[in-house]
């Protein structure tokens, strides 16, 4: 598994799922794409569009997630959890690959 999803995250993304109305079909996919302010930004999206030659799918906690090949790379051993506090709420990313970010988090360097 490239990226692995806590309890807390999945059942978030299984929440919003449910109250957006996507069919069981629709699946998480996880990316990085170029930009932000530290060269790498995290992508969270539905999706239903699989590619057997670009796309990696597994299934976490009930949730089927997808990683393309290139993204898979930046985000190998990534562990995502779901933080909620009085300061902030949102997916929080533990991506060990990481050498520099901002201080949002939102954005990377590896």
């Amino acid at each position: 598994m490239v990226v692995a999803l806590t309890e807390k995250a999945a059942a978030e993304v299984k929440r919003v799922r449910d109250e957006q109305k996507f069919e069981e079909a629709y699946f998480l996919r996880i990316g990085a794409a170029a930009g932000g302010c530290s060269g790498y930004s995290y992508r969270l999206e539905f999706d239903n569009a699989f590619d057997n030659d670009n796309d990696e799918q597994f299934e976490c906690h009930g949730v089927k997630v997808v990683v393309d090949k290139k993204s898979s790379l930046l985000l190998s051993g990534t562990t995502i959890d779901w933080y909620e506090g009085l300061d902030a709420r949102g997916f929080k990313f533990d991506n060990p690959n990481v050498v520099k970010s901002c201080g949002c988090g939102s954005s990377f360097q590896v």
